[in-house]
């Protein structure tokens, strides 16, 4: 069984797509707590971060409903996320839990807690330039999949989207018109 500083000692190592898919099924079958992983995603150390935020990634969205007991500590952790490298990964995470497809249970979860931290965050990374792109349209889905139950969000989020594809570059207009066209509808 891994402990937490086993794990980070592991994430310290250069580790790609195959090394974090393999211990992405060693954690799952050690039932490695998901709050440790999160936890690591922190660490002062970026490329550390990185590597654990990429893991949980990998670990929570192949099998969410094993994991919401803990979908309130990731939550209630989102907004502290500083490190660049791991804004991405925790807007893909929140982006995919927040889906419609999502399954019903974790649907039911989410209505327990409250996203409006999540909200303010995601608006945060879009109007912030030195935020990448790609954070930007995971952002902007995942704000689109909440337009429901923060009916607000919608007119906020077009207003963001059009400004930024005035400016923005091909994936910005891209991303920008696929999202503006699922609200039209």
């Amino acid at each position: 069984m891994l402990t937490p500083q086993q794990l980070i000692k592991q994430l310290s190592d250069t580790i790609g797509k195959p090394g974090i898919l393999k211990l992405s099924r060693i954690l799952k079958e050690q039932s490695f707590p998901l709050r440790d992983i999160i936890d690591i995603t922190f660490h002062p150390d970026k490329a550390v971060g990185f590597r654990a935020v990429w893991l949980l990634e990998n670990v929570f969205l192949t099998d969410p409903e094993g994991y919401l007991d803990d979908l309130l500590y990731l939550i209630s952790r989102f907004k502290e996320n500083r490190n660049q490298s791991c804004i991405r990964h925790y807007a893909k995470i929140i982006m995919h839990v927040t889906d419609a497809k999502a399954p019903e249970s974790l649907q039911l979860k989410l209505k327990e807690i409250d996203f409006e931290p999540v909200v303010e965050q995601l608006f945060d990374w879009m109007i912030n330039p030195k935020i990448k792109v790609a954070v930007k349209m995971f952002a902007g889905n995942a704000l689109f999949n909440l337009k429901d139950k923060f009916p607000w969000v919608e007119e906020e989020l077009a207003s963001q989207l059009e400004f930024l594809m005035r400016d923005g570059g091909a994936g910005m207009r891209a991303g920008g018109k696929k999202i503006l066209k699922e609200i039209k509808k």
